[in-house]
């Protein structure tokens, strides 16, 4: 049976770092509320019969398991197609990056919504600016910094963030320096050559042959101002 996958349909958000997954695994998915819109992600998520709810999307369907949790969901595909390493200790640290991942994310989502999603980016634009200006001048080099040195110690050599193949994590971070392109395009032009290891990570997952063919493919939802990461001037400073 397909994976069905539950997640907005208008979004790359939280669900791309699993559609980049399911891709690189060629796995059979439906990507549901994008096929049969939001209703059916909204019936499933609210549906009391399920004994595994998920807090919120995106979620994993898998027969009778109902999966949630990005980082989570990565993890049970990681194991199942080759996208983690088979020995506990590497699925425990790749794992652990990609929460840092998560965190990652979180911050740079976080910029333009400071007070919360409750809360019209116009309602909090100067909230905004004190918080992108601190993660543009503060966080973006930190976390950047940890990939680069993850690249460097690897004992198999930079070319993964894991052992010498591909993990999920390296996908994740693929779409990370994507989406910080998209969003700080400025920011991102002036401290990004000092992660070569990094940005190579980034090319070499993005002429993968499968992930090459999804980016150029509809079924990459394209970067908008609704998603996790969003392009504003002013917070680009």
């Amino acid at each position: 049976m397909a994976y069905e996958l539950y997640y907005w349909p208008e979004i790359q958000g939280r669900g791309e770092f699993i559609r980049l997954a399911l891709e690189e695994a060629g796995a059979d998915y439906i990507d549901v509320a994008r096929v049969k819109g939001a209703g059916a992600l909204m019936k499933l998520w609210q549906n009391a019969k399920v004994e595994t709810p998920s807090f919120a999307p995106p979620f994993l369907v898998d027969g009778k398991r109902v999966i949630g949790q990005s980082a989570n969901i990565l993890l049970y595909l990681g194991e199942r197609h080759g996208l983690a390493p088979k020995a506990e200790a590497g699925r425990i640290w790749t794992n652990q990056i990609q929460l840092t991942v998560a965190d990652f994310a979180l911050e740079a989502h976080d910029t333009h919504h400071p007070l919360g999603a409750a809360f019209y980016y116009e309602d909090q634009k100067p909230e905004s600016k004190r918080r992108a200006d601190w993660f543009r001048g503060e966080r973006i080099g930190r976390f950047l910094g940890w990939f680069e040195t993850i690249l460097a110690r690897n004992p198999k050599g930079p070319k993964h963030l894991v052992g010498a193949r591909l993990t999920y994590a390296d996908l994740s971070l693929f779409q990370m320096v994507e989406g910080l392109r998209y969003a700080f395009p400025k920011a991102m032009g002036r401290v990004e050559d000092g992660f070569p290891n990094v940005l190579a990570l980034h090319d070499r997952v993005a002429a993968r042959p499968r992930i090459k063919a999804y980016l150029a493919s509809p079924r990459r939802i394209p970067f908008n101002q609704h998603g996790l990461f969003r392009h504003y001037a002013e917070l680009d400073g």
